[in-house]
């Protein structure tokens, strides 16, 4: 193709059951998109509600790379709306790119658009800075520090622990830069609390809970690293457990309580449900044998992949399928030097592993891979997936639900282009509006 506009443009025309809106919202999510200085926020004085690096950076440069990007912060999300092409409200998570060729500017009048080979293709809207961001905890840490609002403010997202003990090249995620991330931003003299203290995280929830007067937030994410030893004494199912413990104590059905851990033995997992949570997701990162034993070494190591797999199934019992949700990183089944080589192979790989959990009432979810520069698979494969294979695998993961009778998974707010809020893969943009929605 001539240009990413004609690239894209013919996928649309070749997969029109995959919604248009997905197809940028893919293509915005793997390459990233590049913010003129119009466009970019004034942190947390200003008056949208600036990226905050929830737990990864989920950008193609690091900070010193990013120019003035890295001083002003973009938005965390942009929604597209309109253009030619007629695009429906789309919630898009912001991956910096400076050499993308999408761009968010301002033109003459001051009106936000996404640019696309120099020409206008949608009006951006970004999202409003929120009353809870404008007030400090008692000890003067941001409400955004502690505890951001991702999905244009349905999600809470608590990374209680902000480093991984899977460490170093032998143990690291191939595709994963928590720890980098991390340390990017304490040599920036940015806040990055590397332990949430609960406490902290209470007071947090209650500046959210007392100005969120619309109740926009629905759900919070209990993450972090993993844990392979003790963090302040505690194991993994203890050490997260403990902060959904405290929430469900002093909030008692406010919000939908998830948490992203490995996958535990029966009984660890049984605490996370004691504590109060509702929905497990124990991510299984990429289905091949031989991919997860290359790019997931510490999970291979400490776990193994089959034995991941039996812990996922016996959760089950635990919480129910429908409340057993584990992510994979879309995109990474492709990644040089030991991905598949073609797109047909890698669709049906992956195509495996929905059908597997599927067949067990379970319904995954994934995060379109983000070839972040510092990890060993961003430096090797700084364009990622191709963006066909990313579209095809909305139309098998779509397709998959449909032959075992699921619909999406709860937790996730509406489905439907135009409705999902979910705003690091389309999935949710991908299927049908009407699904219902369990909560």
């Amino acid at each position: 193709m001539d240009s990413r506009t004609a690239l894209v443009e013919d996928l649309m025309e070749r997969f029109p059951h995959v919604p248009r809106e997905a197809v940028f919202k893919e293509d915005l999510l793997r390459g990233g998109v590049a913010f003129d200085p119009s466009a970019l926020s004034d942190n947390e004085d200003g008056e949208v509600k600036p990226k905050s690096y929830f737990i990864f950076s989920f950008d193609h440069g690091t900070l010193p790379e990013l120019g003035e990007a890295a001083l002003r912060r973009p938005p965390e999300e942009i929604i597209l709306t309109g253009g030619p092409y007629d695009l429906r409200r789309t919630v898009v998570s912001v991956r910096v790119n400076p050499a993308s060729p999408y761009r968010v500017a301002a033109n003459e009048d001051g009106v936000l658009g996404l640019y696309l080979d120099g020409k206008r293709i949608a009006d951006v809207g970004v999202p409003p800075m929120p009353e809870y961001y404008r007030h400090k905890l008692s000890n003067g840490k941001s409400v955004m520090e502690v505890a951001p609002t991702i999905q244009w403010g349905y999600l809470i997202y608590l990374t209680a622990f902000r480093v991984c003990q899977y460490f170093g090249a032998k143990e690291e995620c191939q595709y994963c830069d928590i720890n980098h991330n991390w340390r990017q931003h304490k040599a920036a003299g940015r806040p990055y609390t590397g332990v949430k203290d609960v406490d902290e995280v209470l007071e947090a929830l209650e500046i959210i809970d007392k100005y969120d007067t619309a109740k926009i937030s629905t759900a919070y994410t209990l993450t972090g690293g993993a844990i392979t030893s003790k963090v302040q004494g505690l194991d993994e199912a203890d050490f997260y457990g403990r902060y959904a413990k405290a929430i469900e104590e002093h909030f008692p059905g406010r919000w939908i309580g998830k948490v992203v851990a490995q996958a535990l033995p029966k009984p660890d997992v049984q605490r996370f449900k004691d504590y109060g949570v509702q929905i497990y997701h124990p991510n299984f990162e990429v289905w091949d044998e031989y991919l997860f034993k290359m790019y997931c070494p510490g999970k291979e190591r400490y776990v193994g992949r089959d034995e991941w797999h039996k812990r996922i199934l016996d959760s089950t019992e635990v919480f129910g399928a429908r409340n057993v949700i584990p992510n994979f990183v879309a995109g990474v089944e492709m990644a040089e030097p030991f991905g598949f080589k073609t797109v047909d192979e890698a669709i049906e790989s992956t195509t495996e592993g929905l059908r597997f959990f599927m067949s067990h009432g379970i319904t995954p979810r994934f995060t379109t891979w983000c070839p972040e520069p510092t990890t060993p698979l961003g430096k090797t494969n700084p364009d990622g997936a191709p963006l066909e294979y990313h579209i095809r695998l909305l139309q098998a993961y779509r397709q998959t639900m449909e032959d075992y009778g699921l619909s999406s998974p709860p937790g996730y707010g509406p489905p439907g282009a135009g409705n999902a809020v979910f705003s690091v893969s389309s999935f949710m943009d991908s299927l049908p509006e009407d699904a219902p929605v369990e909560v």
